[in-house]
C-alpha cells in the first residue's frame, strides 16, 4: 500500500448512526470533504436538506442544547449518497461506523469495490464488539474480522482503529476528547497528524502499538458497563462499584492477552481510561443498558431486551459482547466470574432477587483471594504468555 498518495483532504463515513453523524460534524468543522453513506435514499435525503441526521444523534443534541433550533447544523461540505460504490471509488480514508454483527455482511458488499478500486484504501475502526470466526471459533476483534474478509486483498488496504474514551455527544458539539490511533505506525500517523490534529483543541490522540488489545478493551468494557448500570440500580451501596472496576479489570488484562494483546492495553486511556467513562456515564448506552433491563425485568430476559433497545438511540455492543464472549469462555474453561455473571443475568431466567445474589456472588465469592500474581503464574506467563490462564475446571482452577 502507497500511503503517501493518500488524499487526506476528504473522508468517507459508513453509516450515520450517532457515532458517524458526530465524524461528520467534527471532521466537517475541520473543512474536510465529507461522504456520509447509508443505504436508505430518503434518510440521506433529510440529511443534505436539513443538515440534520433524522434518525440518530440529534434528540440528544437538542436535548442538551437547549431546543433543536439550537443543534448546530452538518457543514455544507456534508454529504450523504446511497452510492456505495461512488464512496469507496472517490474516497481513501473510510471510517466504519458500523455495529459488530452488521460488519460480515458489509464486508462482502465492500470485497469486490476495493478490488477494482485503482487507488489505496484506509480503513478506520472505531467498532466495538467480538465475535466468532466461521471458520476457527476462535473469538476475533474488528480489525481481525476485517483482515479474514479482505485476505488476499493485503496489498490494497490499511486498517487502523481507533479507541475510546469518548462519546459521540461531545465529538459532535466540539468538546476536548482525546483517543487512541493503533495500526501500523506509519499509517497511524497520517489519520493523526492530518485528520485528527486539525483542531486539537476539539479532538487529540495518542499512539498505541497494540491493536488488539485496545479494540478488546474497547469490546469488553462493555460488559462491565452493563453490569455497573444494572448493579446502580440494585442499590447496593456505593463501594460494591469500585471492587467490580477492580475485579473486571483482571478478566479483561487476561482474556485481552490470550485474544493475542498485550497487558498494557488495559491501563492505557483506550483501556482503563475508556472504562471508566463508560461505566460512569448515563451517556454511555452500555450502561443506560444495564440500568434499564434491570428496571424493565419481566423475568425473561429476552422480552426485557426487546423493550429496552426500543429505548436506546444506537445500539449497545455489551449484550452481544456477552454472549460470544461466553461462547468462548466454555470452550477455553477460562474462570472469568464478572462474565459469567454477565451471561447468566441477560440471558437466563432470574428473578431480581437472584439478580443481586449473582452480583455479589461474582464479587465477593471470587475463588482468587490473592490480589497479585504469584510465582508459579508469574513463571507460567514469561514460559507460555499466550497459553497461561486460569480455568474454570480442573487442576489448572486451583493456580
Amino acid at each position: 500500500m502507497l500511503i503517501n498518495n493518500l488524499d487526506t483532504s476528504r473522508i468517507a463515513i459508513i453509516g450515520p448512526g450517532r457515532l458517524g453523524t458526530s465524524f461528520a460534524y467534527k471532521f466537517g468543522r475541520d473543512n474536510k470533504r465529507v461522504t456520509l453513506y447509508y443505504y436508505d435514499g430518503e434518510i440521506c435525503k433529510a440529511i443534505n436538506k436539513d443538515h440534520l441526521n433524522p434518525k440518530h444523534l440529534t434528540r440528544d443534541l437538542a436535548r442538551i442544547q437547549g431546543g433543536i433550533d439550537n443543534v448546530p447544523r452538518l457543514s455544507s461540505r456534508v454529504f450523504a449518497t446511497n452510492d456505495l460504490e461512488r464512496v469507496v471509488e472517490d474516497n481513501d480514508f473510510i471510517i466504519l461506523s458500523i455495529t459488530m454483527p452488521g460488519l460480515p455482511d458489509f464486508l462482502n458488499y465492500l470485497k469486490p469495490l476495493l478490488e477494482k478500486k485503482v487507488s489505496d484504501t484506509c480503513l478506520i475502526s472505531p467498532i466495538k464488539g467480538l465475535t466468532s470466526d466461521e471458520i476457527t471459533r476462535e473469538l476475533i476483534t474488528p480489525s481481525q474480522l476485517i483482515n479474514n474478509h479482505l485476505f488476499n486483498l493485503k496489498h490494497k488496504y490499511e486498517v487502523v482503529c481507533i479507541g475510546g474514551p469518548f462519546f459521540d455527544v461531545d465529538i459532535a458539539l466540539g468538546n476536548p476528547v482525546c483517543v487512541t490511533v493503533a495500526g501500523k505506525k506509519r499509517v497511524a500517523a497520517i489519520i493523526r497528524e492530518e485528520l485528527i490534529k486539525f483542531n486539537r483543541r476539539e479532538l487529540y490522540s495518542y499512539y498505541n502499538f497494540d491493536t488488539i488489545g485496545i479494540e478488546a478493551c474497547g469490546s469488553l468494557k462493555n460488559i462491565v458497563a452493563n453490569i455497573k448500570g444494572l448493579t446502580d440500580s440494585l442499590k447496593m451501596g456505593d463501594s460494591i462499584p469500585g471492587t467490580i472496576f477492580a475485579r473486571s479489570g483482571v478478566e479483561i488484562r487476561s482474556l485481552s492477552k490470550l485474544l493475542g494483546g498485550s497487558f498494557q492495553a488495559f491501563h492505557s486511556q483506550a483501556g482503563v481510561g475508556d472504562m471508566y467513562v463508560t461505566i460512569s456515564s448515563e451517556a454511555s448506552k452500555n450502561y443506560r443498558y444495564g440500568k434499564l433491563f434491570y428496571e424493565s425485568f419481566s423475568g425473561n430476559p429476552i422480552e426485557t431486551n426487546i423493550k429496552v433497545l426500543a429505548q436506546i438511540d444506537g445500539t449497545p455492543e455489551g449484550p452481544n459482547t456477552i454472549r460470544n464472549v461466553h461462547r468462548y469462555l466454555e470452550k477455553k474453561n477460562m474462570y472469568s466470574p464478572l462474565f459469567n455473571c454477565a451471561y447468566r443475568i441477560f440471558n437466563e431466567g432470574v428473578n431480581k432477587k437472584e439478580i443481586r445474589e449473582q452480583v455479589i456472588q461474582a464479587c465477593q465469592f471470587d475463588r482468587r483471594t490473592k490480589e497479585y500474581i504469584g510465582p508459579l503464574s508469574r513463571l507460567l506467563y514469561n514460559l507460555v504468555p499466550n497459553m497461561w490462564y486460569r480455568r474454570n475446571k480442573g487442576i489448572l482452577s486451583d493456580m
